[in-house]
């Protein structure tokens, strides 16, 4: 690992440490549903340790700051198998991973033959998440943090729980127009009905750490749009 990795190593350390002091991070395998699947690696929050109740100042502190880039969660895991095992083909493609946390969709496309990938968050600790990650996995991949200062164009976008917040459902315009293929991964919002998206599959799918969340969130759908 290089220096700057080092570095960055560091940085999520401190942060996590911020946040909770007795947190680590721990360089853990994803579990796919299918056993015979790329094995693929992630730095995660380690759940050893974590089952004390949080301090009020604790769970203030993880609120105003959520360090969604150490876990990896249910529809980004369940996204990152079907991509490797070739349901969405992305081989020779230009991709792009938006609100891509640990990067697992992104390195997912990478190992699966993905010419370019572009991984897209405005959390610039979960770009250097993203790239610790992916010097793990022995990918390469570009690093966006301003989606709508994007000029270019991708064959395939993909987005994994970001449209919870109905602020944030005008962003299906834009991937429309920034790429000739849209495919969401939701596990939260039951009412997706975005004009020119339909149902492609579901599975279910957990949390990495586990986080106990309600069977309903572990049902992951998927919804595609391809322009004409």
């Amino acid at each position: 690992m290089s220096s700057g990795l080092h570095a960055y190593q560091r940085q999520l350390e401190a942060h996590i440490q911020s946040l909770l002091p007795s947190a680590r991070l721990k360089l853990s395998p994803v579990n796919f549903e299918n056993p015979d699947c790329q094995k693929l690696k992630l730095w995660l929050i380690d759940p050893e340790g974590m089952d004390a109740p949080l301090k009020e100042q604790e769970t203030s502190a993880i609120f105003a700051d959520p360090p969604y880039w150490s876990f990896c969660w249910g529809s980004g895991l369940a996204l990152a198998e079907r991509l490797l095992n070739g349901t969405h083909a992305v081989k020779g493609k230009t991709v792009l991973d938006f609100g891509c946390g640990s990067g697992v969709v992104g390195i997912a496309a990478a190992l699966a033959g993905a010419a370019k990938v572009i991984v897209c968050d405005i959390d610039s600790l979960a770009l250097n998440a993203s790239a610790l990650n992916a010097s793990e996995n022995a990918v390469d991949l570009e690093y966006l943090n301003d989606f709508f200062k994007f000029d270019g164009k991708v064959d395939i976008l993909f987005a994994s729980d970001v449209l919870y917040d109905p602020d944030n459902r005008p962003l299906v315009q834009r991937f429309r127009e920034v790429a000739g293929e849209v495919v969401v991964a939701d596990s939260r919002v039951k009412d997706f009905a975005e004009q020119g998206f339909t149902l492609c599959g579901q599975v279910r799918a957990v949390t990495e750490p586990d986080l106990g969340e309600l069977e309903s969130v572990k049902q992951i759908r998927f919804y595609r749009s391809r322009r004409r």
